[in-house]
């Protein structure tokens, strides 16, 4: 299992009732048999131009585990998945966090330096 991230833009006029957009999602994630680790909800938002003739969307964000198979299934569901205004699912870069992980770390030796010092 490798680890993705999900970002999927619903149809604005579903802001009010999203539960069953939402479950169509979650079923789809687990019928692919993934798991997800993360979920958040952005809200609704504008969009940078418009899709499908909208100018929001309701932003959803997951962080999944998927077999290697799922996610070109999981894009063909939510290609014709008439919910969802558009998707964006990435394989996460492991490098990422370790670069983060590097940079606090001499963040973290630089402001002990400066306290030996002082």
């Amino acid at each position: 299992m490798k680890d993705y991230e999900l970002v999927v833009l619903f149809h604005p006029d579903l802001e009010m009732n999203l539960d069953p957009a939402l479950d169509k999602v979650k079923n789809l994630i687990e019928t692919s048999k993934g798991k997800i680790i993360k979920e958040e909800a952005e809200g609704k938002k504008r969009m940078a131009y418009t899709v499908k003739g909208q100018e929001f969307a309701v932003y959803h964000f997951y962080e999944l585990q998927l077999p290697a198979e799922a996610p070109q299934k999981m894009s063909g569901v939510l290609n014709i998945t008439d919910e969802v205004l558009r998707y964006l699912l990435v394989r996460k870069d492991d490098r990422k966090e370790k670069y983060e992980a590097r940079r606090k770390e001499k963040a973290e030796e630089a402001t002990e330096e400066t306290k030996e010092e002082a």
